[in-house]
């Protein structure tokens, strides 16, 4: 009960620009992850449950090629969370930290992954599942996930967790729920985009999401010094 306390009042203090950030972070997910679905040897990229569950799989039939390729997209991952630890400094969710960096830095890896990706190195994917490391640990804070944006268990698992409380009576957090909400619609609409340009495109369909975090970088910034500058102001 402490640990839902703790959420929910630090939910109850997350500003506005958190919620926009997170659907567009969601979306930008989603997108990659269909992408990887659909292209890269049918692999996801932005969440690792299923990777380590394919490796165990691969490890056990002795497929050492496949194992070598998932080994590398975990790495990655995890590398790039650690840089985004190191750009940040710290894991809290904060307005001003270097945020802006971060997810310029992974848009420069998506636009790296295309050209990986379209001569068929593996090489590429790794970019893609760093840049969702980055991503992923860039919303994480000291607490817990208040906001994870590359994978939805937590999500899920919270509105079935208030779906309980429900029926026992007890009360729901209406901002955890609509979090919830926002960061689910955010991947799935992502995801529907991901599918649309993937025919179209292919794996040039990553230059969307690059552009995209190129953009939401731009946009914390502008956000961050409009709010610095209305600070010294008063």
């Amino acid at each position: 009960m402490a640990r839902w306390s703790m959420l929910q009042l630090m939910i109850s203090k997350l500003a506005p620009w958190v919620w926009r950030g997170a659907w567009a972070l969601a979306f930008i997910a989603g997108m990659i992850n269909v992408v990887g679905l659909l292209g890269f040897e049918h692999q996801a990229v932005t969440h690792l449950t299923g990777t380590t569950s394919m490796l165990a799989a691969a490890v056990t039939h002795a497929q050492t090629d496949m194992a070598f390729r998932l080994v590398c997209i975990l790495l990655a991952f995890m590398a790039g969370a650690a840089l985004s630890g190191a750009i940040i400094g710290d894991s809290a969710l904060q307005l001003g930290r270097r945020y802006g960096v971060t997810l310029l830095l992974e848009s420069i890896l998506l636009i790296l992954a295309v050209p990986l990706l379209n001569r068929g190195s593996a090489i590429g994917m790794y970019l893609a599942s760093c840049a969702c490391g980055l991503q992923n640990a860039m919303a994480s804070t000291y607490s817990g996930s208040v906001v994870r944006t590359t994978h939805l268990s937590g999500m899920f698992t919270d509105l079935g967790i208030y779906l309980g409380h429900l029926t026992r009576g007890r009360p729901v957090e209406g901002r955890r729920l609509r979090l919830c909400g926002v960061v689910i619609a955010g991947f799935f609409c992502g995801g529907i985009a991901g599918t649309l340009s993937f025919h179209r495109l292919k794996y040039a369909s990553l230059y969307i999401p690059a552009g995209l975090t190129g953009f939401t970088a731009l946009s914390y910034g502008l956000y961050t010094l409009r709010h610095t500058l209305r600070k010294h102001s008063r």
